[in-house]
């Protein structure tokens, strides 16, 4: 199923038991962070703070949280049902022959619903107000960050070359009533677009949605190519179209449904410092110069909540959502690398600094080979710490994975050191932005790889033996 906005999947969640309403006055400096970054890290569920100091909107918090309440969000019983769902798409052999044609059309008629549908009234524009982001209950999340800073925001912009939309989650520190920061990393898309505005001058309009639905919150975050609209992928999950809304001064559209929509505008000329800001890898990202973003105006419902995310060290909420994209985005991965059985994402990688993968190991140096193309692969190219295993081990089982690290490898054989660019908010490089990465092969060493001594079995039980303790299990009192 999908949501009509994310009231309606908070509603859903409510009723589930999955939300808890605080009434107690709570206040959106620091106190918010402790209270959420405890309930994460207990399973806790989803918040709703309806009594935040200095504010008349409620805080909406935690909504992804949990492998269920994430599946909720995406309208599935597993992240794997959509990564079934692109392999059936992406499999072009099902499409050969008139028969095979006939039966692919359901699948195919998908494809029909994804598409966004402009609309000329919308609920995020039921009040259209001057801007004044003091009253918005905004978060300072940890001690030592810069500011106050919107976490879930929706970022909007157009390419002024395609006139291509492109729609990214960059954090956005408030300096005061009318401007914020735009972290727009080197290698982000939302950048790019930045970078052609600012060859030609003067102002790039932009626009923030803060609440959606919950797949088009998702769909955000999601490392899609720049060729794809974030708000087709969306209604490729939703399997119904997002309804857009032309914003009120400027020329972009908007996801209908959002609770706030700040209108403005980045002057391709202005900088501003902006962090520190206590980041998804558990540690402060540091000051630097980023653009301003000027709001104009902001629109909103009649009665909005206001949608967070708190990160920091993992596990948080949006350890989750990565979760998500490592489930969806393997059947692409495949395509590139059809050897690769599974991938791990493990949370302590924050996102992407270390892979596992397990691949189907047909000739030799086939692990390095996967290595150098993985590393070749859009955000791919930030993962610090490739390991590859043999397709009889489960990339998820990190203890039989660490024992295949610590027992397969010979150093000067199964590790590679190569070099290239990382992620903006890696500290351990000594120059920003680029530095060294490890890739192990862990897998079984072959005569044609140079290893010459026989390869010990690993010791495993017969099945007969398996399946007759299986059936006696009882009967031993254990």
């Amino acid at each position: 199923m999908h949501y009509k906005d994310i009231q309606d999947f908070m509603e859903a969640l409510e009723e589930k038991g999955l939300l808890k309403r605080i009434k107690t006055e709570v206040d959106s400096n620091l106190e918010i962070t402790e209270i959420v970054d405890r309930v994460v890290k207990s399973n806790g569920p989803a918040l709703l703070f309806e009594n935040v100091k200095n504010s008349s909107y409620p805080v909406l918090i935690n909504i992804f949280g949990s492998y269920e309440r994430l599946n909720m969000a995406l309208g599935i019983s597993n992240t794997d049902d959509i990564a079934n769902l692109i392999y059936d798409i992406i499999d072009m052999s099902k499409y050969i022959g008139l028969v095979n044609k006939i039966k692919s059309i359901p699948k195919l008629s998908r494809l029909l619903k994804v598409f966004p549908r402009k609309v000329k009234e919308a609920p995020c524009q039921e009040v259209v107000e001057e801007p004044d982001l003091d009253k918005l209950p905004i978060l300072k999340c940890w001690p030592k960050d810069g500011g106050r800073f919107i976490t879930l925001p929706l970022v909007i912009t157009k390419d002024p070359e395609t006139n291509m939309q492109n729609m990214g989650m960059y954090r956005m520190q408030v300096f005061d009533k009318k401007t914020t920061g735009m972290h727009w990393h080197i290698h982000k898309d939302g950048r790019e677009i930045y970078l052609k505005y600012k060859k030609m001058g003067g102002k790039m309009p932009v626009s923030v949605a803060i609440g959606s639905d919950p797949a088009t919150i998702y769909s955000a975050t999601a490392p899609l190519p720049k060729e794809i609209d974030e708000m087709l992928f969306s209604g490729f999950i939703r399997n119904s179209p997002v309804d857009i809304v032309k914003c009120k001064t400027n020329d972009l559209y908007v996801p209908a449904n959002s609770e706030f929509v700040l209108e403005g505008y980045v002057d391709v000329n202005e900088m501003r410092e902006e962090g520190p800001f206590g980041d998804h890898t558990g540690y402060y990202s540091l000051k630097d110069l980023y653009p301003v973003f000027h709001v104009e105006c902001i629109t909103r419902k009649k009665n909005p909540v206001y949608p967070a995310t708190v990160v920091g060290k993992p596990p948080m909420e949006d350890c989750y959502l990565g979760k998500a994209t490592e489930r969806i985005f393997l059947p692409f991965i495949k395509m590139v690398c059809p050897e690769v059985i599974d991938i791990d994402f493990p949370l302590e990688g924050v996102f992407h600094n270390c892979l596992i993968v397990s691949i189907n190991k047909e000739y030799p140096g086939q692990a390095k080979k996967v290595m150098n193309a993985l590393w070749g692969m859009g955000q791919m190219m930030y993962t610090k710490l490739i390991i590859v295993v043999d397709k009889n081990v489960n990339p998820h089982d990190y203890s039989t994975v660490a024992w295949k690290v610590f027992n397969n490898i010979d150093a000067a054989r199964d590790i590679v050191i190569t070099e290239g660019p990382l992620d903006a908010l890696d500290h351990a490089s000594p120059l920003p932005l680029y530095g060294h990465k490890l890739g192990i092969d862990a897998t079984k060493k072959w005569k044609s790889e140079g290893h010459s001594r026989d390869w010990p079995d690993d010791i495993e039980m017969t099945e007969e033996i398996k399946e007759l303790v299986d059936r006696k299990w009882n009967e031993y009192g254990i």
